[in-house]
Formats: structure tokens, sequence, C-alpha cells
């Protein structure tokens, strides 16, 4: 079982229009509101999938029970804590070619009472988890040592924690020693405070972290599919998709599929297979929908324990 938490989760509206002209009014093409937040769209993937799986959220205001709604529709097993603000309403406007242009509200001013509230219920309902994800940003008032709080606490206790985020509450929770992080290719660059043109750069800054006492650090690429290395290994997968329709939620996907197969006793290997195949499937979905396992027929990955780390990579 995975228990995700999601400090800052969000309703997900995408709106699909023609083309985006700044300053015009449109007419969209159609829409659809999912439940997001990235610990969100973990727990949605995994239990798409059929995997065991609690999210974790904070829940305020008519959006927060919009939320818990989608959530009950969706399957996911939830535990909602009460905030006062409201939850954050996040809009995606999606262009037939895949260009994706997004508007994220900031979320609910948390208070000290509530963000204690939130790592209790993590805590509460993660003692039996295999992993407890930690992803996204944090909530305004929320401090920027939350991660690092849960990482050292379920360390502590034997259990094993990831963390997908970016800029200061990642950097604390790296300095926590989580087993496993997450970062796409800006949020590793902005940890190692470098640019990584290169695979190879982005294996030497994987190993950095390895150094300091992370276990695995898996990299989303996008186009570039993924890194995944440890102390042992450097694993890279790919899946081509000629068509994407949503980038939206795809990186989420792809960490539920790794943890599902490091979960279920997989090779590090066929557990990266797994991640980039969930990640691929999403990006052929529209907005922020998660595969299914007929979504994930017919889309081939590409895996190498020695890949050429001299390639170029996108930006």
């Amino acid at each position: 079982m995975i228990t995700t938490l999601t400090p800052n989760p969000s309703i997900d509206r995408a709106v699909f229009v023609d083309a985006l002209d700044r300053g015009e009014v449109h007419r969209a093409a159609g829409s659809r509101v999912d439940p997001g937040g990235k610990g969100v769209n973990v727990s949605r993937a995994l239990a798409a999938q059929g995997a065991a799986t609690t999210a974790v959220l904070p829940v305020g205001g008519p959006e927060g029970r919009l939320l818990e709604e989608l959530l009950d529709e969706a399957g996911v097993d939830h535990v909602g804590v009460p905030v006062a603000g409201m939850v954050r309403m996040n809009i995606s406007i999606l262009e037939p070619d895949g260009t994706t242009t997004k508007l994220n509200e900031p979320g609910p001013d948390l208070t000290t009472a509530e963000v204690d509230a939130l790592l209790a219920a993590t805590l509460g309902r993660s003692a039996d988890a295999d992993w407890v994800v930690a992803c996204g940003s944090l909530s305004p008032g929320a401090p920027a040592d939350l991660y690092a709080a849960l990482v050292s606490r379920v360390r502590g206790r034997g259990g094993r924690v990831a963390i997908d985020s970016s800029g200061a509450p990642m950097a604390a929770a790296v300095a926590a020693r989580p087993h496993l992080i997450k970062p796409n290719h800006e949020e590793l660059a902005e940890l190692v405070g470098h640019s990584l043109p290169t695979l190879d750069d982005v294996h030497r800054a994987a190993k950095d972290l390895i150094s300091a006492g992370i276990e695995v650090v898996a990299v989303s690429l996008g186009a570039d599919g993924a890194l995944l290395v440890t102390d042992a290994e450097v694993i890279h997968a790919r899946a081509t998709i000629p068509a994407p329709l949503s980038t939206v939620g795809a990186g989420d996907c792809m960490l539920a599929g790794l943890l599902h197969g490091l979960s279920s006793g997989r090779t590090n290997g066929e557990a990266l297979s797994t991640g980039v195949l969930w990640g691929a499937a999403a990006v052929t979905l529209p907005g922020s929908r998660v595969p299914s396992p007929a979504d994930l027929r017919g889309i081939p990955v590409e895996l190498s324990h020695t890949p050429d780390l001299t390639r170029s990579l996108a930006h």
C-alpha cells in the first residue's frame, strides 16, 4: 500500500481550445474537471491500476467538498483534513498540438495546527505502507521543512519515503535523506544549482545526491524519458508518443508506476519501465486523466542499463 500526502491539492479544470490567442474571447471545444495535486494524482494513477493507496490532503470550502466527491467517484481512498481556507482551482488550457498553458492558484493559508493535523493523518494512515509519498508545492503558511519533518518521522519508524517537490521544500527534504526523490529535469537543475544539458550531467547530479544519502534518484525528462540512478546502477527508459494530448500529471503517473513496481518486488529496471509506461500513457489522455490498464496497451518502452550519457537533452 502507498500513502500519499498532498499539502496543496486542487480542482483541475482542463479547457480545450483550437488555439490560444492572448486577449481574445475563446469558445471552448470542451472541458473536464479532475481532482488534482501531485500526490492526489499519484493515488489516482495507483487506484486506476487496482493498486492499494490512501491520499491524505487538506479540504476546505466548496472546492474541498467537490474534491472529495471527485475522489469518491474515482475510487480513491482518502483522508480529508478540514482546513479553514478553500482548496485551489487550477486551470489548464490545452491546444490540439499538446501545448498546455496553466494557471495555478496559491491555495489555502494553512495554520500550524492544520499542518500538524496533516502530518498526524499521514503518519496515522501509513503505519503499514510500503511507501509514504509527499508531493507538490506547499500551501501558503506551510513551513518549508514540512516534507523534511515527514521524512524524519517516517525514517524514524523504519518506513520508506519518496519526495517529489521543488525549491526550498525539496532542498530541506533532501537534507533529511528520503529514500527516493523524483525531480524533473528543471527541478534537479534547481536543486544542484547549475544547468544539466546532457544525460551525463543529470547522471552526475544524481550521483552527488546519492553520495549525500539518497538511495534512489529518478529524474523525469519529458520526451527524453527518465533516468534512475542508485549507488550501483544507472538506468534509462523512454517511450515515444507521436501525438501527445496533455502533459498534465504525466510525471505523477510516472512516479506512481515506479513506486508500484518497487513495492511489488520488481527490479529497478522493471519498476522504471512501469513508471515510464504509465507516464507515457498519461500524455495520450485529455486533461489530467490518469491511465487505466487498457490505456497502457501498445506503448513500447525502451530500457537501457548502459545508456548513452553523451545524449543532449531537450529543454
